[in-house]
């Protein structure tokens, strides 16, 4: 990869705000590189008229489709990390690039997972479909001639199985990131006895008064409580 500076936009919903600002945090916190984090805040995509989707009853949160707008917002140049609000970081992002190939258009955990839940976090029906989670971490060579394909008028008309499937790839331009980037909760341990660069709360995270006991759960009460320390401070 080239040495522009890496920009990393998180998932925003407003219903998880604590989250996005705890993942936030845990990745400025982790990074020896300078990156740009930006909120994908889905008003922000509507009021500039680029999203122009209609309402997706099976969508569980507001980045659904958003997330695959990543290329198009970077002006297909560079590269740029989409991540869900429901992650937590251990890991210096500098890992994360240091093995990445021009000749990618995306990198992604390749999970092989199938959920027992019927519902997410916060009553959502469980869907199930091939390469579930790929996308929920996704590092994107925005100057790939395949990531053009993402226009504006694909973005806004293709399926949820077109682009959580990254059916506008071939498979040998999907490349392949260490799971601990993309660490499930309660579902790599199962497999992984390592330690996770990232931890991906997709069940449902401790900002959830029913999710108190997940794995990893005291480390980001630990980090929330760090952030809402400085946030008080700053404002005092």
């Amino acid at each position: 990869m080239d040495k522009k500076k890496p920009s990393f936009f998180i998932g925003y919903d407003p219903k998880e705000d604590i989250a996005y600002r705890v993942c936030k945090q845990s990745l400025i916190k982790n990074s020896s590189l300078e990156i740009n984090v930006m909120a994908l805040k889905l008003y922000e995509l509507i009021s500039r008229g680029f999203y122009k989707r209609s309402i997706d009853p099976l969508a569980s949160t507001e980045f659904t489709y958003s997330r695959f707008f990543v290329p198009f917002l970077m002006d297909y140049n560079g590269w740029a990390v989409f991540c869900d609000c429901d992650f937590l970081f251990f890991q210096d992002v500098e890992k994360l690039f240091k093995e990445l190939s021009n000749d990618k258009a995306i990198y992604c955990v390749k999970h092989e997972y199938t959920p027992k839940e019927k519902h997410k976090m916060d009553g959502k029906t469980q869907t199930i479909y091939p390469r579930k989670n790929w996308s929920s971490f996704i590092v994107f060579n925005c100057s790939h001639p395949s990531n053009k394909k993402l226009n504006i008028e694909e973005l806004n008309s293709q399926t949820g199985s077109y682009l959580h499937q990254f059916k506008w790839l071939d498979d040998s331009e999907i490349g392949s990131l260490d799971e601990k980037w993309n660490w499930l909760e309660g579902w790599t341990s199962q497999h992984n006895k390592g330690k996770p660069y990232a931890v991906h709360y997709t069940r449902g995270g401790p900002w959830f008064t029913e999710w108190q006991d997940v794995e990893y759960a005291q480390e980001w009460i630990k980090e929330r409580d760090e952030y809402l320390e400085n946030k008080y401070n700053n404002i005092k």
